[in-house]
């Protein structure tokens, strides 16, 4: 069978590898749309250490571009980690059809940023999906997927790197060989039970102090490695990382520290409180009790949202 890579990063490089070595026949990589001459991405590193052709097409939709695709009689096109818009002429032209590794269990949290959606509303369960590719944003039909738990104090990092990525490449690996079997499923989602969430950015990032100490935390621990969930003190943007729910801290108006240590500091929610332990300023990031000596951060101080009084 035929196989196509299309996808990037380390995650896209790593199905390839997975792929190739144990004998697949990988006839191309695809990367994501952008001039030639720029950094090569791990996925183009990985099929040229194979001698296997790979392509930066900077247009999708590009006649010639689909033409190309359409001459090189892929079989089954895998699409691991892309963020482009695929034309639906592409997804259709592999014989055996195009499948999909998307970070959730669909149809839940459809959309680019699944893990960090997960965190941030509080499920204790995700996991990882393959489907069939087809028009629609997440949409197709799931092949197989796979469960994880979420922890109390895992970050969308911790989960991808430590859990959905080594699981998604066995996965990938597992629906090659039900395909080539013919007995690989095609389960339609059920529509009724989908979400689908905006991309986790500063837009969302920002952190309410009257919400409760678990919604914070499960900000912070979403937006955690990107992008940071924020806040203000003294009118500079701070972002939050490693924070835990402490069994019983002081209370205080929300957003107020209610104790430093050489630890880090604790902050007052509008119910409860968390324990920060590392923030990241333009200067960069640093343990939170750094943090507090370099900033004169003390007891009584409060962190605001923007536009908020101290």
């Amino acid at each position: 069978m035929r196989i196509a890579i299309m996808g990037q990063a380390a995650f896209g490089a790593k199905v390839l590898e997975t792929l190739a070595d144990r004998g697949e026949d990988i006839i191309a990589a695809w990367l994501p749309q952008g001039k030639s001459g720029a950094k090569p991405d791990p996925l183009q590193i990985a099929a040229d250490e194979r001698r296997i052709p790979a392509y930066r097409p900077e247009n999708y939709k590009a006649p010639e571009i689909i033409q190309e695709f359409q001459t090189l009689s892929i079989d089954l096109l895998i699409m691991a980690f892309v963020t482009d818009i695929i034309p639906r002429t592409l997804i259709e032209a592999p014989s055996q059809g195009a499948i999909c590794y998307h970070p959730s269990l669909l149809p839940r949290h459809r959309g680019g940023s699944a893990i960090n959606w997960a965190v941030i509303m509080g499920d204790t369960e995700t996991g990882l999906s393959i489907f069939w590719a087809d028009a629609g944003i997440d949409t197709g039909p799931i092949l197989l997927q796979k469960r994880v738990p979420i922890g109390k104090d895992d970050t969308t990092g911790s989960i991808y790197f430590n859990r959905l990525f080594p699981l998604g490449v066995e996965a990938i690996a597992e629906s090659v060989d039900l395909i080539k079997a013919c007995r690989a499923p095609r389960l339609i989602q059920d529509d009724h039970l989908a979400t689908y969430e905006p991309l986790c950015n500063d837009k969302v990032a920002r952190i309410d102090w009257g919400r409760t100490a678990e919604e914070v935390h499960n900000l912070v621990r979403g937006c955690d490695p990107q992008p940071g969930a924020f806040t203000h003190y003294r009118g500079e943007k701070i972002r939050f990382f490693d924070t835990h729910r402490p069994d019983a801290a002081p209370a205080g108006r929300p957003g107020e520290v209610t104790a430093v240590d050489a630890g880090g500091f604790t902050v007052a929610a509008g119910s409860g409180a968390i324990r920060i332990g590392k923030v990241r300023t333009a200067a960069g990031k640093q343990d939170a009790a750094a943090f507090a000596a370099t900033s004169g951060l003390k007891q009584g101080d409060r962190f605001t949202t923007a536009g908020d009084s101290a």
